[in-house]
Formats: structure tokens, sequence, C-alpha cells
């Protein structure tokens, strides 16, 4: 079998460990979002449900604040989330929840997933595909082109209004080879930096990430409209 034959059959192959990051403060949402119903399930259940599902994730660290610790770990039992093996709690950003779940990942896991627990909306096609790439190429996250367009601002003024064809926004779960991840995290918790999404981190350190397809659907639970929205979706797909 050809070199690339042979890392496609490894790739394909592959199983993953998984860090959901749920420890924010739903500052936006004015409640805890990720305990709020979303059609007669919790917004964090149907989450930790989708990977619960997957037979290629081998397990999930769920990463919480201490707060709520034991309201997740209780919400995993009374649901029969199988595959949370761990609980912990987060740090004081995301890049240190992020890292604090993968340094308890297997030690033997070959790609890590980071997803958001506001994104209850995931499918296992998005899942699959983003472990996929990042199996070939060490690093990939799922995106959706931009359909508005985006202006670059100082307060109230427009600076410039870049292409939109070149943009992408960019979703979750993103994967990783653990390595990689756990350098490109350990160096920005040390150098002070904060980053909005795992991918900024590896991209600083030179790695190039892949994009997978993503879905207008897997949105992100931020304002009450969302679960609305999310609702809605919901009910289209019959569940």
């Amino acid at each position: 079998m050809s070199k690339a034959g042979d890392l496609l059959r490894k790739a394909i192959n592959t199983t993953c460990s998984v860090v959901v990051v749920a420890a924010g403060s739903s500052a936006r949402m004015g409640k805890d979002k990720l305990f709020l119903d979303l059609e007669g399930m919790p917004v964090l259940v149907r989450t930790l449900r989708v990977f619960d599902e997957c037979d290629f994730v081998r397990e999930v660290v769920l990463v919480v604040r201490e707060d709520r610790a034991e309201d997740a770990a209780e919400l995993c039992r009374a649901y029969g989330i199988r595959k949370v093996e761990k609980v912990i709690i987060g740090g004081a950003t995301r890049t240190e929840s992020v890292l604090a779940g993968v340094t308890c990942i297997d030690r033997d896991a070959k790609i890590v997933l980071v997803h958001d627990g506001a994104r209850p909306l995931v499918t296992e096609d998005i899942i699959y595909d983003a472990m996929h790439k990042a199996a070939l190429f060490g690093a990939a996250a799922p995106a959706v082109p931009v359909t508005d367009t985006i202006k670059e601002t100082n307060q109230d003024v427009v600076v410039r209004t870049p292409d939109r064809s070149s943009l992408a926004a960019v979703q979750t779960p993103q994967a990783f080879v653990p390595d990689i991840l756990k350098a490109a995290l350990t160096e920005a918790v040390h150098g002070g930096k904060e980053y909005t999404d795992d991918c900024a981190a590896v991209e600083a350190l030179g790695v190039r990430v892949r994009l997978s397809k993503g879905s207008q659907e897997n949105i992100k639970i931020t304002r009450p409209l969302d679960l609305e929205i999310a609702a809605g979706i919901l009910r289209s797909r019959h569940e």
C-alpha cells in the first residue's frame, strides 16, 4: 500500500478522545445556558449524547465550573451518559480550561476533539470529518462560508471590508493531534495569551489548520433567541 493509502487507512480507523468545554459564565444569556431546557432535555445533555453515541469516540472529558461539577456529574448519571469518564474543574480562561481537559485524556489517544458544551446540534458527520482530517493533517476544524458582508471597524467607524469569499465561520469540534494542541495551549498559557478558539493557539505555533465540513445548523447557544432557533432545528429533524 502507498504511504498516502496507509495514512488514509489509519485515519479512517482512528478513534478519539473528546474534551467538552462547559466552564463559561453564560454572561450574555443571563443564566447558565447549559442547564436550560431544549425540547425536553438540558442543552449540555443534548451535546454529550451526540458524542456518547459515536462509535469512534473513546472517552469524553467534561470541563465545568467548580460550582457546577456535582450538577454536571448528576446529569450524566441521570441521562445515562456512559463515556464521560472525568468531570474536571476549568481554569480562569477558556485556554486554561481546554488545557486542563486535554491533560486528562487517555495518554494513548491519537486525536483529541475540543467541543463547546453549548453546541448541542453537532452531528456525527461533522465530528467524523474533523477527526478524519486531523488524523491526516494534524489539525482541523469545521467551518461554513460567511454569507454576510463583514466590516472591520474602529468603534463605530468602518475601517475596511474584507472579501467574504475568503472568509469562513469556524465551529467546533476542533480536532488535533494531542501533542500539537498541548504544546500550543501550554505556550499560550505561559505567554499570558487568550484565544477565542483552539485553532488560533495552534496557528501561533505555525501549524496549518485544515477546514472540514461544518453546518449552518451547528449553532452555539449564546442568547435566548438561539434556544428558540435550536428548538426549531430539532423539530425539523423530528427529534
